[in-house]
């Protein structure tokens, strides 16, 4: 198009999709096929005494029960921010040691899914049961400073900027609050499966995952196999949300499986398993502190947080990254903490860091408006930047006062009363207005592509990168359709596939804008390939070209990696590990940016919470794929929605473990939740990032809608909420608003 922007295409794979034709791991029914369930856990801390099997060996169907003691030989296959691959550096039954209720204990081979699961109910354990922490109110012992830690400084060492506490403490106005998120979990349709089947001494694995590439050489750690004996098949991946963004736990014990009984194994974790056995979303607690002029500049922000952990492993937060940079902050400091706790380790669920930052960030943003009695669009807008106050570099690109503008127009903002409970519907419904803003990281990792043509018309692209049901594979046609002049609908685009392109990570919200440079320069190397060929190439099908030169096919592969990076993360690359760069880069700071408007109404009597509509407006860089990046910010300000009002993983202090562990406790919106939802983007690129002007979408479009819910109840109520979800009980301390 001539102003350079994308077309609104259909997604390329939609077809297969609603057909059946996509498959995915639990799908899988070839002859031959036995199926695996697992024993977990009763207890939360402790070690098996003693473990009877007898009664589920001597099940109908049954063909095998693996337990600790009989994977001699297996290894665990590293915590991914280690050096290794997996959510966890521990591995399930290795040994007697309990480290969370749920854990697998067992796994049981039969005939039949039916058989499999009821021999797994049979598997007995007596247990020597040790305390358990849950909390994050923990011993001084078990909390562990990110700060001086062992962990790398360069990434998870204070951010620090400026005198905070000395600008704090000499501050006209001035906001100290705490905020708490809860512990969630992600909960894509598909679950967690693998089917692991042994060829000639090569181990295939299907599995929906973002990570193929972890999963392929964390397999070959944990067995002892050159890589090259792994090929790990991941077309599909049915939701992931970063639950599924290395490699799991359950996949080795498939593996031996398949490989003890030489037949393919099935293996899919429940639901309720899955609570356990995958990384989540952990606690967090966030203490704000803000400092400003009368006229609303802010001279001070400071935000310690600490954010729960497992015993085994240090799992580090982000959150200030973002807090510091999403104003023109110059006196900033912000302090993280873990807290140990009995639980698997948790991990990167959707916006992991920026959405519990973002809500106790923007609150504070809210509550600062208050306290100066300025309109909230306002305050934000009078600490624009275009400098990182952490580096002092320039901004790649930055939009979101534009974001603002664009937002409150979109929404109607200027209609808004300043005043809490100000308001009213006439028969007593409080409505609320709020806003709050969201920014992530715009980063970038290496990507390998093979782009081949071919004379009977096909086109095939190969590259890393992972379809989530994000639309990546639309985004990849639409750019290498531009750059080739032909139809997106005939390009293949094959992902997730290690056999096919060194797969990397698909997460952080870079999957786009690694994959899609890859694709383009594979087009334009295509391109001059075909010129080499015919001289008066100019673009169109490349079979003509190729049939005029008796050629069947023609092929080309490159390698792209992030501004800055050195030849050396392709060695990462081809090695399962990951290898990000961004938000620094050499010589500018690039960050996607979002900016929110929420309506939520309360009902007088029952006080619940409905929200009639959202607007968002985001800054990601050129938009390559607008229909699915409109949909990926619905599904964003949906989970905001959840987050916000339902969303709770609840701990039972007894007995350890989740007990909301299903979909009819653990509450998420339906249908009859959704808003309308009204999506705008600036659509402008950022071509210092990379050469299609690409940033991040997926994770900034939900940081800041949970703030943005919570400061309309506050509009709506007078009622300042500082705990996700909010919950009718803290709404009946309020009054019932009157209408005016």
């Amino acid at each position: 198009m001539p102003d350079g922007k994308y077309p609104s295409t259909p997604r390329v794979d939609a077809w297969d999709k609603v057909r059946g034709a996509a498959i995915y791991a639990a799908d899988d029914a070839r002859p031959r096929m036995l199926h695996g369930a697992l024993a977990v856990a009763a207890v939360n801390r402790g070690q098996i005494v003693s473990l009877d099997v007898e009664r589920a060996r001597a099940a109908p169907g049954v063909r095998l029960v693996l337990t600790h003691q009989d994977m001699q030989g297996v290894q665990s296959a590293g915590f991914l921010l280690g050096g290794g691959f997996a959510f966890q550096s521990f591995q399930p039954m290795l040994s007697p040691a309990i480290h969370y209720r749920g854990q697998p204990i067992a796994l049981v081979v039969a005939d039949t899914v039916e058989a499999a699961q009821h021999a797994a109910s049979l598997v007995a354990a007596t247990y020597a049961v040790e305390p358990f922490q849950l909390s994050l109110d923990a011993p001084a012992q078990d909390i562990v400073a990110q700060h001086g830690s062992p962990l790398p400084q360069a990434t998870y060492a204070d951010k620090v900027a400026g005198d905070a506490d000395g600008a704090y403490a000499a501050a006209a106005v001035k906001v100290d609050a705490t905020y708490l998120s809860p512990p969630q979990h992600p909960n894509p349709l598909e679950l967690l499966s693998t089917v692991a089947e042994w060829r000639d001494g090569t181990l295939i694995v299907k599995e929906g995952s973002q990570n193929s590439g972890a999963v392929r050489h964390g397999l070959a750690r944990q067995l002892g196999l050159d890589p090259a004996r792994v090929q790990v098949l991941s077309p599909q991946a049915g939701g992931a949300f970063g639950q599924k963004n290395s490699h799991q736990s359950h996949t080795v014990l498939a593996a031996v499986a398949a490989r003890r009984l030489d037949a393919p194994v099935k293996l899919v974790v429940s639901r309720s398993q899955g609570f356990h056995g995958a990384s989540f979303r952990p606690a967090s607690r966030h203490r704000v502190r803000l400092g400003a002029d009368r006229a609303g500049r802010i001279a001070a922000a400071i935000h310690e947080a600490d954010q729960q952990t497992s015993r085994h492993d240090l799992f580090p937060a982000s959150f200030t990254e973002m807090t510091a940079r999403l104003y023109g902050i110059r006196n900033f400091r912000g302090h993280e903490r873990m807290v140990r706790t009995d639980v698997q380790t948790p991990g990167y669920m959707r916006a992991p860091f920026e959405h519990p930052a973002g809500f106790a960030f923007e609150s504070a943003m809210d509550e600062l408006a208050y306290a100066l009695d300025m309109d909230p669009v306002a305050l934000r807008l009078a600490n624009d930047t275009t400098v990182d106050p952490l580096t002092g570099r320039p901004l790649s690109s930055r939009h979101l006062a534009e974001c603002l503008r664009r937002g409150a127009e979109r929404f109607g903002w200027a209609r808004r009363s300043m005043a809490p409970a100000s308001m009213v519907e006439r028969d007593g419904t409080a409505i609320g207005w709020g806003v709050a803003c969201g920014a992530h990281k715009a980063a970038a990792s290496p990507a390998a592509a093979r782009l081949e043509a071919f004379a009977d018309g096909r086109i095939r692209l190969a590259v890393a990168g992972h379809e989530m049901g994000q639309g990546i594979r639309t985004a990849l046609a639409n750019v290498l359709a531009r750059r080739l002049s032909v139809d997106p609908r005939t390009i293949e685009i094959i992902v997730g596939d290690t056999r096919a392109a060194d797969q990397h990570l698909t997460a952080g919200s870079w999957g786009t804008a690694s994959a899609t440079p890859a694709a383009d320069a594979a087009g334009e190397r295509l391109i001059q390939a075909l010129r080499s060929l015919d001289p008066g190439y100019s673009g169109g099908a490349p079979a003509e070209v190729l049939r005029r030169a008796g050629r069947a096919s023609v092929a080309v592969e490159v390698a792209t990696k992030a501004p800055g990076q050195p030849d050396a993360v392709f060695q990462r690359l081809q090695g399962g590990l990951p290898a990000v760069q961004g938000p620094e880069f050499p010589d500018f700071v690039s960050m996607s940016y979002a900016a929110h408007f929420a309506e939520v109404r309360v009902e007088p009597r029952t006080r619940r919470v409905r929200v009639p509509r959202i607007v968002t407006v985001v800054d990601c860089g050129r938009v390559v794929s607008p229909r699915t990046a409109e949909s990926q910010v619905r599904g964003a300000a949906i989970w905001g929605l959840g987050s916000a009002l339902r969303e709770i993983s609840e701990t039972d202090g007894r007995y350890g473990g989740f007990v909301n562990a299903d979909l009819a406790e653990y509450v998420v919106p339906v249908h009859a939740d959704v808003p309308e939802i009204d999506v705008g983007f600036i659509d402008e690129p950022d071509p210092r990032l990379n050469a299609l002007g690409v940033k991040g979408l997926g994770e900034v479009a939900m940081t800041g809608v949970a703030a943005a819910l919570a400061n309309a109840v506050h509009h709506a109520t007078g009622l300042r909420i500082r705990e996700l979800p909010i919950r009718l009980d803290q709404l009946l301390a309020a009054p019932a608003a009157r209408p005016t």
